[in-house]
């Protein structure tokens, strides 16, 4: 891993004993006490992630909302001063370039984007927006403190934080630098995730381990637990051939950005983006629940008898649910909840039933 870059909490990563491994270009904690330990911990208390390798963005302009809309189909004006948002970045054939997280500063829009995708966007974000001043934050960190005793925790350090709401941003004073905290998160707990200086990053995550609720976790129950709450991925669940629509993601386009909205359209791709919101896309991610044991992974083509519909793009054991989960794009004819179908694991035709997403339910505080 010796061409990967280190986030701010390498070292304590180390001390602690992390097992770790290389992801979009970083050396990041895979595990430290094991991945279904954590994941469980997480459901149950509270768990400090390191996150510092996602892209930390501000955007600054006159009109910097008005201008982002050229990019995204959400609704980025009107957004309120110190909420969030969850949008995606599409192109011209409607697939989506990266998903991604803006938050209103008042005087400038705060993204948080994929670590795969930091230079596209910063790129896309340049060319197509030129009155944009695009400032790629590289002295902070970002940690993801996940969980039913997250806000008991950080209350501790920042008593503020206990009264935001699910998808709120705050901006919390103190020694050293400012907090930038959203309640939100990746995992589909409550929680929250922290932009902090850079310096001051290994003595946050010091404090808050110190505490009793919260324990380190890493890469692998981050999967496991975004995949229970039915989060997609980018690179895997999502990406350049697949549009929203498809994705099931149609709830990040608000009303006034679709037809017959104040701002309808504008955005790229919006011709097939609107038309399948309106009359429905060829294939539809859905979840899927495999019989026995054996989770159906990534790649595993998916059959309605001698027929193939579709194909899993992520899965793995819920430990939650206490059964293997998938998730994966079949057609839209087969994406009703019920249906029965097969993946082929090793050679074998295995059965898989279609269901609701997510595979549990999401705890966020509203």
């Amino acid at each position: 891993m010796a061409d990967t870059k280190r986030t701010p909490l390498h070292g304590l990563h180390e001390e602690l004993g992390a097992r770790m491994t290389p992801f979009a270009g970083w050396e990041m904690p895979l595990q430290f006490a094991g991945v279904m330990s954590e994941h469980l911990h997480t459901r149950a208390a509270a768990s400090l992630f390191d996150v510092s390798h996602m892209g930390q963005v501000v955007l600054r302009a006159t009109d910097v909302a008005a201008a982002l809309e050229r990019l995204t189909p959400a609704a980025v004006i009107g957004l309120p001063e110190g909420r969030q948002r969850y949008a995606l970045f599409t192109d011209e054939n409607g697939g989506i370039i990266d998903d991604l997280m803006v938050a209103n500063r008042g005087d400038h829009l705060f993204l948080v984007v994929n670590a795969s995708r930091v230079d596209v966007d910063l790129a896309h974000m340049r060319e197509n927006l030129p009155e944009l001043e695009v400032e790629h934050l590289t002295d902070r960190a970002l940690i993801a403190l996940q969980g039913p005793g997250a806000e008991r925790a950080l209350a501790r350090i920042a008593p503020e934080v206990a009264g935001m709401r699910f998808m709120d941003a705050a901006v919390v004073p103190m020694s050293g630098g400012e907090l930038w905290v959203s309640r939100s998160g990746y995992t589909g707990e409550d929680g929250y995730e922290i932009s902090v200086p850079a310096a001051e990053a290994e003595g946050l995550a010091r404090s808050l381990l110190a505490m009793d609720e919260v324990e380190p976790a890493g890469l692998g129950a981050r999967d496991s637990l975004r995949l229970e709450a039915g989060l997609c991925l980018h690179g895997q669940d999502i990406d350049e051939t697949t549009t929203p629509i498809e994705a099931d993601l149609a709830w990040s386009i608000q009303k006034a950005r679709r037809r017959g909205g104040d701002r309808a359209g504008g955005f790229p791709g919006a011709e097939r983006i609107l038309d399948e919101l309106e009359n429905g896309p060829a294939r539809r991610r859905v979840g899927l629940l495999p019989d026995g044991r054996a989770p159906m992974r990534a790649g595993t083509a998916l059959y309605d008898g001698d027929v193939r519909v579709g194909e899993v793009t992520s899965g793995a054991y819920g430990p939650s649910i206490g059964r293997p989960m998938s998730m994966g794009y079949v057609d839209a004819n087969r994406s009703a909840p019920g249906t029965a179908l097969t993946g082929e694991v090793r050679g074998k035709r295995l059965p898989a039933t279609v269901t609701e997403l997510p595979f549990r339910p999401a705890t966020y505080k509203r």
